[in-house]
């Protein structure tokens, strides 16, 4: 037990901080996809640019460096078009920033498990978290020149790091690389422009609170009209007053779409942006907003109806029904999905396990109980060393789409989110409650088992089911201790009930029928059954 980690405490997960709507603009004319194509593209080039002068300045850049960008845009557009095309480069810079420091560690860890099978002797076994020595002599020597490979990647991230220095490619690193191999990536040269054009526009504009309907660059009415406020080189194409160019088309929020007509109503802010689907042939309008963060309810609230366990797998999410004693109510159940296809059939899978889960979670009025899973340092190839599959597993399991969209939804039906540390669920959950769990007609799966010990630990009780049961040479037998009461209840550590009847041909003294009670004793200051007087003692009982 001294190998084991610490495991952190269980907390509410607070709720999202935005919400995102979008909309198809169905029938739009020639004239309005070729506006929006030239906007797009002017608007796209500034961005470029405004990138580039961004990432030169690396940690240097300060407030008065951000007004002198801005200042520059806004001769080109627009006041309001600088202001996003700025903000926007600079949350890009800060990802890059972001996923350099992510890197940067993961090669870091690389290294060390490198270091450490080396130093061990060859066909060594490892522990539990621990791999042991490489296989063969090849092996090692292989492993050896990656871990050189490895330091020189650490010191130049490490240099980059220190200067600033971020790679950021507008429009995707993946689909840039595509250029090269357009037969895997089955495109055609003229596929990939069109794909690498539309990526590339900058159509997005942030909210205003005050101004009419939100919004001053890109502006949706109540009625779904959309208008856009033309850049000053391209003001000529206007076909509305104030340099603003009206589509023919209509947008329709079906998705809170009463949320989105309340706040432009009170002219709140509200964000847009533009974007063309290059496979579909379609434009989309998204709508964005923030929204008040709501106060989290207390963690004890939560656990005093029970909550639902739920553990994540690669092909199906297993959950159990806990009351607040931590015992499993009802059947397990499981809400498949399946991780194939392309992206958005990936993503529909995983929404319609979860709008299921949660749909039978506020029928039964109960919170949910997650893992706090965080799969970036798993994921490594020294870590898991041959292990391809288990690593493709791991990669492939999306956990922070999972989790960002299962919060989303749950606020929305007032399902209370509750976070737990993921360290040893699954195999304390298989010891300690699979067994238990099975009968004739039901087989509790590993998962299950790991969905109790997730709802467990969210409603503070220990894993363990049951602690150890005496020897078989003590009084009570195989008497079983349970832990299920909590450590302040009273009565926990009560006597057991009695086995009626002698244990032995004669019966030792202290362990009759009335051993527990002193009275039934002939003792100085207590009465008996044959006492025909009683007389107090003159000296106290406590003597």
């Amino acid at each position: 037990m001294g190998g084991l980690r610490e495991v952190t405490a269980a907390f509410v997960v607070p709720g999202p901080s935005g919400v995102a709507v979008r909309s198809g603009l169905n029938g739009l004319s020639g004239q309005d996809e070729a506006v929006l194509r030239r906007v797009g593209t002017l608007l796209g080039s500034l961005a470029s640019g405004d990138l580039r002068a961004r990432c030169a300045a690396g940690l240097g850049h300060d407030g008065e460096q951000w007004a002198r960008r801005k200042q520059a845009l806004t001769g080109q557009s627009s006041s309001r078009w600088a202001g996003s095309i700025t903000r926007a480069t600079h949350d890009q810079w800060a990802l890059a920033r972001r996923g350099q420091l992510a890197h940067r560690q993961s090669l870091r860890a690389g290294i060390d498990t490198i270091r450490r099978r080396l130093a061990e002797p060859l066909g060594a076994k490892g522990s539990r978290g621990a791999p042991g020595g490489y296989r063969s002599r090849r092996e090692w020597f292989a492993k050896a020149r990656r871990l050189r490979v490895l330091e020189d990647r650490l010191e130049r991230v490490r240099a980059d790091w220190e200067s600033g220095r971020v790679r950021v490619v507008r429009g995707g690193r993946k689909l840039l690389h595509a250029r090269h191999h357009l037969q895997d990536a089955r495109m055609s040269e003229a596929d990939w422009r069109q794909r690498w054009q539309a990526q590339r526009w900058f159509l997005q504009a942030d909210g205003e609170s005050g101004k009419r309907y939100g919004n001053e660059t890109i502006r949706v009415s109540p009625d779904g009209g959309v208008s856009i406020k033309l850049p000053a080189p391209l003001a000529d194409l206007a076909n509305a007053p104030h340099g603003r160019y009206v589509l023919a088309c209509r947008a329709v929020f079906r998705h809170r779409g009463e949320q989105w007509a309340d706040r432009i109503a009170a002219s709140r802010a509200v964000a847009y942006r533009i974007h063309h689907d290059t496979d579909r042939g379609r434009w989309y309008v998204t709508a964005s907003w923030q929204t008040p963060q709501m106060q989290t309810v207390p963690l004890e609230a939560v656990r005093a109806g029970g909550l639902a366990g739920v553990d994540m797998n690669a092909d199906h999410l297993a959950a159990w029904r806990l009351d607040g004693h931590g015992n499993p109510v009802g059947e397990p159940r499981r809400f498949d999905y399946t991780l194939t296809g392309s992206a958005d059939h990936r993503d529909a899978q995983v929404r319609h396990a979860l709008i299921r889960l949660l749909h039978w979670t506020a029928r039964h009025d109960l919170a949910l109980a997650i893992e706090d899973l965080d799969f970036a340092a798993e994921t490594t190839r020294e870590k898991h060393g041959r292990r391809k599959r288990f690593r493709r597993l791991i990669s492939g399991m999306p956990t922070d789409r999972l989790r960002a969209r299962l919060v989303s939804m749950a606020a929305e039906l007032g399902v209370t989110v509750v976070a737990v540390d993921p360290a040893y669920t699954s195999r304390w959950g298989a010891q300690h409650w699979q067994k238990p769990l099975t009968s004739k007609n039901r087989k509790a799966t590993r998962h299950d088992a790991a969905a109790v010990a997730i709802g467990r630990r969210a409603l503070g009780h220990p894993i363990r089911r049951r602690t150890a049961p005496p020897p078989h040479d003590r009084s009570d037998r195989v008497g079983h201790r349970t832990v299920q009461a909590r450590p302040g209840s009273p009565g926990r550590e009560g006597p057991r009930p009695r086995i009626s009847g002698p244990r032995t041909r004669s019966v030792p003294p202290g362990c009759g029928a009335k051993a527990g009670d002193q009275c039934a004793h002939n003792r100085s200051g207590h009465t008996t059954e044959q006492h025909e007087s009683w007389q107090q003692d003159s000296l106290p009982l406590s003597s």
